[in-house]
């Protein structure tokens, strides 16, 4: 792991911690720690508030871990997928004062060849927030079809011209063989 301080600082860190406004002894949930910037900035602006710490990526988790250790005692962290944090026994018992998801894909993720969301040729496509999960991207464009593709291209990235889009992947997949 690198230095707990060259993660990713957030760009607009002091403005979204504004806005969520922690006070008193509030518990806050950073729905994506990633390196722990927000939650940094949510516990300095606020000494008696705890964060409840998701991130569905377990690197991201262990750089937060490292990075925040002189706040450990205020910052639980948890292993999950954002939309599964309301499912936590203490969210459900006790309830959020505030929540910030800072959502994307980080530029860490991008940069490690291994995480396989870069663009650079001969790196296999992976694209798991947490690799531990399964189907990787590169399975999954080996099996959809032009109409599966059309769908996610439509639904998930809100692409207006999904359907060609779809032909082209699915027809240059062809091309160099599926099981390629």
């Amino acid at each position: 792991m690198s230095d707990v301080n060259d993660y990713h600082e957030p760009v607009l860190g002091e403005e979204a911690v504004r806005l969520l406004a922690p006070s008193g002894a509030g518990l806050y949930l950073d729905g994506t720690v990633g390196g722990g910037g927000h939650t940094r900035l949510i516990l300095e602006a606020c000494p008696a508030c705890r964060v409840v710490a998701v991130d569905r990526d377990p690197e991201a988790l262990d750089h937060a871990r490292a990075a925040l250790a002189d706040l450990a005692d205020r910052v639980r962290f948890v292993h999950a997928r954002f939309d599964r944090a309301p499912s936590d026994a203490e969210l459900i018992e006790r309830g959020l004062d505030g929540a910030l998801l800072d959502l994307g894909v980080s530029s860490r993720q991008i940069d490690a060849a291994l995480r396989g969301f870069t663009f650079r040729r001969g790196v296999a496509l992976d694209m798991r927030m947490d690799p531990a999960e399964e189907g990787d991207a590169k399975s999954f464009l080996a099996e959809a079809s032009a109409e599966r593709l059309t769908e996610v291209f439509r639904d998930f990235g809100e692409e207006p011209r999904a359907r060609r889009l779809a032909r082209e992947v699915v027809k240059r997949i062809d091309r160099i063989g599926r099981a390629a």
